[in-house]
């Protein structure tokens, strides 16, 4: 494994060109399956996590096949915004044919959103919540919250994301109702400026991705944080996920 740090740019580069020289195994606890694999070019080696579209378990208000799209969706919209939630993740083809090659971020697996985090997480934990309205994440779950060794909090399992009617279920209602930093709400009409123009390479992206519905939804959700300017309040129906680790 790499000993210097990488930037965003060679992390793709080996993911999208590498080839997947090993596999791991599958990743314990998942519904779906995830393997542990290393990725190589003549650079550097990485470890992944790869999420194959075939593995994917069909669920019934979500199309077959698309939860791997909706992982990179994630990626994209998190680089978008500059908040680096979602680690660097492509769509590629892999052993089991085509789906998700995500970096895999170093942690210990001990630590998760209820341990607690330390409280310098505490801005990332606000951007992550208002990252999960924003797509509409329906799996946020406290074990989907990974700490790495230079203390950035990371958040992973992005396959139940942007559908276009309101699922969100988080741990994370730490902020419920509570005024939107100003950080947090230049960034969100950043997106805006982007996200809405259908000409923008970020537009262009999502479009390959995810559907005209969805993407309406996105834009809709992001309206109302920025006419609102407050963290979202739970809705009615189930707001937490299960189980909630």
């Amino acid at each position: 494994m790499p000993s210097q740090p990488l930037s965003v740019a060679d992390v793709l580069a080996t993911l999208s060109q590498g080839v997947i020289q090993d596999d791991h195994g599958v990743l314990p606890w998942g519904s779906n399956y995830a393997y542990l694999v290393t990725v190589a070019d003549e650079r550097r080696a990485l470890l992944a996590v790869y999420k194959p579209q075939r593995g994917e378990r069909p669920l019934w208000d979500f199309p077959d096949g698309t939860l791997c799209y909706r992982e990179v969706a994630a990626y994209v919209v998190s680089e978008a915004l500059d908040w680096a939630i979602v680690p660097p993740t492509v769509l590629r083809g892999g052993p089991y044919g085509l789906g998700s090659l995500q970096f895999f971020v170093d942690h210990d697996p001990e630590i998760n959103y209820f341990t607690p985090l330390p409280p310098e997480c505490g801005e990332q934990l606000q951007r992550m919540a208002v990252f999960d309205y924003l797509i509409n994440n329906a799996d946020r779950k406290g074990g989907h919250c990974l700490l790495d060794s230079q203390g950035h909090l990371w958040g992973i399992d992005h396959g139940v994301s942007f559908h276009y009617q309101l699922k969100l279920r988080t741990v994370i209602w730490d902020y419920a109702g509570q005024p939107l930093p100003e950080p947090i709400v230049d960034s969100l009409k950043a997106l805006d400026a982007v996200l809405g123009d259908p000409a923008t390479s970020l537009r262009q992206t999502l479009g390959g991705l995810l559907s005209a519905r969805e993407i309406d939804a996105l834009l809709a959700r992001l309206h109302h944080l920025l006419r609102t300017r407050r963290f979202v309040l739970p809705g009615r129906g189930p707001n937490y996920p299960w189980p909630p680790v």
